[in-house]
């Protein structure tokens, strides 16, 4: 068993965005990893893809998540749950900072261009 506080471990960023890794492949877990993303107002995720599902649980804020060109709103306390391989970007639509948690079922996640080629991210 291990404890973590989550004003220890690393603050990572994109513009736009900032992440945190709490819990993951450097833990020494296998199965999952869990995120914690603040997107930022008119802010979006790359447009990607991983081989794994994806539960994002929206806690604060609104925005949209466009699935293979197909838009889909949400708001806090709903959550967006993504099939492995579906090409994705989350976008923030409202005028606060989106903030969010996401469980992948991969550890370490090998994100992925729309195209198949390994995207380099700052917490990889």
């Amino acid at each position: 068993m291990a404890i973590k506080a989550h004003d220890t471990i690393d603050t990572l960023n994109i513009p736009g965005l900032s992440h945190q890794t709490l819990a993951g492949a450097k833990d020494g877990l296998k199965g999952f990893e869990i995120w914690r993303q603040t997107i930022e107002a008119g802010g979006e995720t790359p447009l990607h893809k991983h081989d794994c599902e994806e539960v994002i649980v929206i806690l604060e804020g609104e925005g949209a998540c466009v699935v293979e060109g197909d838009t889909q709103t949400f708001r806090a306390d709903q959550s967006v749950i993504v099939e492995p391989n579906v090409v994705h970007k989350i976008c923030n639509t409202g005028s606060g900072p989106l903030r969010l948690m996401a469980t992948l079922a991969m550890a370490p996640v090998r994100v992925e261009t729309p195209d198949g080629e390994a995207m380099a991210l700052p917490w990889d």
